[in-house]
C-alpha cells in the first residue's frame, strides 16, 4: 500500500508497505484526536482488545478521521452535503444507485479533473488482495460532496489537483493521467514522505506546498474510501444492517419499580 496505512501488505516492496505498527497509530491518535469536535468521536462501545486485528481496525478508523479532519480543515463538512438536500440520501434515495449509474457524469469537476482524481486515488489506495479506491468509485462520491462545499474549499481542492498536473507537466511534459505507475509514484513520493527537519534547528523555510496539496487530496480520498461499502468491509463490516423500528418501553409512567 502506498501513501495510506491499510492492514494489508503492499505489492510495491518494503519501502511502500502499509505501516500497521499499532504504536505508530497510537501516536497519531494522541497527537490528532485533540482536534476533533463532537461530529467525529471514537465509538461509544469500548471493545476489549481480543485480537491485534480488531485493535488495529479501531485505531485505523480513528486515525483516519483524525487525519482527515486535520488535513481538510474546518471549512469541509460531510454534514453540509446531507443538510443541503442535494445528495441522494437527503432526498430519500439510494445513493449507491446514483454513484454506480453507467451514465454518471461529474456535477462539479470537469472531465480532466475527474480523471486526475481517479488516477491519484488509484495510486494512493490501489487494488491489492481487496479492491481499492478506483473500484469504490471514490471520485464520484468526492465530486458529489464538493458540489455542496463552500467556494473556498472547492477552490483549494481544484488547486491541489491542478498542482499535481502542473508538476507532472514540469517533470515529464505529460499530465498525471498519462504517466506510467512508476512515474506517478516517483512524482508523489516526496510529498507523501517528506524529509523530517532537524529538531535541534529552528526551521524558517516556507511551507511545503506540494505536501499540503497532497495531504488535502489524500485525506479526502481516504475518508471517501473508508466510508464506502468496500472500505467498510475492509475495516471489518460484515455487510449486515440494523433495521428498525425500535420500540420503547410501553409501560405507563410510574409503573416501573
Amino acid at each position: 500500500m502506498l501513501f495510506w496505512s491499510r492492514h494489508k501488505k503492499a505489492p510495491l516492496g518494503p519501502q511502500f508497505r502499509a505501516r500497521t505498527d499499532v504504536r505508530e497509530v497510537h501516536r497519531q491518535l494522541n497527537d490528532k484526536m485533540k482536534i476533533l469536535g463532537s461530529e467525529t468521536i471514537l465509538p461509544e462501545e469500548k471493545r476489549q482488545l481480543q485480537t491485534p486485528l480488531i485493535n488495529r481496525r479501531d485505531l485505523i478508523r480513528a486515525a483516519l478521521f483524525a487525519s482527515a479532519a486535520s488535513a481538510l480543515g474546518t471549512q469541509f463538512s460531510f454534514a453540509q452535503a446531507i443538510s443541503s438536500g442535494l445528495t441522494p440520501a437527503a432526498r430519500g434515495e439510494d445513493g449507491s444507485k446514483y454513484l454506480s449509474n453507467p451514465n454518471w457524469k461529474p456535477v462539479f469537476l470537469n472531465n480532466q479533473q475527474n480523471e486526475t482524481l481517479i488516477a491519484l486515488s488509484d495510486v494512493i489506495i490501489p487494488s491489492t488482495d481487496t479492491p481499492g479506491a478506483k473500484a469504490a468509485m471514490v471520485n464520484r462520491y468526492i465530486d458529489l460532496l464538493l458540489s455542496v462545499q463552500p467556494a473556498d474549499f472547492q477552490r483549494e481542492f481544484v488547486d491541489a489537483l491542478a498542482f499535481i498536473d502542473s508538476q507532472s507537466q514540469k517533470q515529464f511534459t505529460k499530465n498525471f493521467t498519462e504517466l506510467g505507475a512508476d512515474d506517478q509514484i516517483w512524482l508523489l513520493t516526496p510529498w507523501a514522505y517528506p524529509s523530517d527537519n532537524d529538531r535541534w534547528i529552528k526551521y524558517e523555510g516556507k511551507p511545503n506546498l506540494g505536501q499540503e496539496h497532497f495531504e488535502r487530496l489524500k485525506a479526502l480520498i481516504a475518508a471517501a474510501f473508508y466510508g464506502s461499502e468496500i472500505g467498510l468491509k475492509e475495516l471489518g463490516w460484515d455487510g449486515e444492517f440494523t433495521h428498525g423500528p425500535y420500540q420503547g418501553c410501553e409501560h405507563e409512567t410510574g409503573t416501573h419499580t
